[in-house]
């Protein structure tokens, strides 16, 4: 059935999916840029420049709190209902973000602890009282940006290009996408972590598969890994020993660009793969 947009501009109905995904893309943006332009001058931020956390909340708050509209107007103009895009608001769903935010959390402090045997990484003791300060921002922050890119990159744009192509090749390159895209707020300080993030979101996207093409489970598992890093991280909570080569445990001390976090993440996609079988 042709929807409206299609109806309405049929040049537009035989243009390449990409297209598509481009305009998409492209009035998120559009509609971003009068707020990020005066943001990034007060910030002096650059794209493609490392940005501090001071720096990369507002930009990313600002953009983030787009996202639903620009996909509630996508679905509009698709003449589709917004739960197309994964996300159907009943108790299958909060279970399944709850198995998500268990695995990912209960994944992170594994690969955290086999490390702490391993001698390569050293917890501050004197740290802990910061984390329960920390532990219900960061988990609102982690469900905030878990919802929100596993709409845009599972939901959207996976649907988007699996009806085109096919859903793995849809998931390679979404994956591409997503990764390609943390560019944006890093600068050349992520290229090492563009495998690791590819990979991630080639995990995320078997979990919407898992989840019979809901994104609860894709969501729950995303937000427990940025909810798991954003709490050691904002308690300052590790040292890393220096014992081992920075290829094992991450260049920059960024897990996604070592080879244990690699790991990681295919053990992940195993556990989701067996639980699929």
């Amino acid at each position: 059935m042709p929807t409206f947009f299609d109806r309405a501009h049929p040049f537009f109905a035989e243009a390449p999916m990409f297209l598509k995904v481009g305009v998409f893309f492209a009035v998120w943006i559009a509609i971003w840029l009068p707020i990020a332009v005066p943001l990034a001058i007060a910030l002096k931020w650059h794209p493609f420049k490392p940005l501090e956390i001071r720096q990369k909340l507002p930009l990313v708050a600002s953009l983030y709190l787009l996202a639903p509209i620009v996909l509630w107007a996508a679905a509009w103009v698709q003449n589709v209902p917004f739960a197309r895009y994964g996300l159907s608001w009943n108790l299958d769903l909060l279970i399944s973000v709850s198995r998500g935010l268990a695995l990912g959390t209960i994944g992170l402090s594994i690969l955290f602890g086999v490390q702490t045997l391993l001698g390569w990484i050293e917890w501050k003791s004197e740290n802990w009282k910061q984390l329960r300060s920390v532990l219900l921002p960061t988990l609102g922050l982690g469900l905030w940006i878990g919802v929100t890119e596993e709409l845009i990159f599972r939901g959207f744009l996976l649907g988007q290009l699996e009806q085109a192509y096919g859903l793995w090749s849809g998931a390679i390159v979404s994956s591409l996408i997503f990764a390609l895209l943390h560019l944006v707020w890093e600068g050349r300080e992520n290229i090492p972590q563009l495998p690791g993030l590819w990979l991630m979101g080639m995990v995320l996207c078997l979990a919407r598969l898992v989840d019979r093409n809901q994104l609860g489970l894709a969501w729950g598992l995303h937000a427990g890994w940025v909810f798991g890093m954003a709490s050691l991280d904002s308690a300052d909570l590790i040292r890393y020993t220096g014992r081992t080569s920075e290829w094992l445990t991450g260049l920059k001390k960024k897990p996604l660009a070592g080879a244990m976090g690699l790991l990681f993440l295919l053990t992940t996609a195993g556990m989701l793969w067996a639980v699929n079988l």
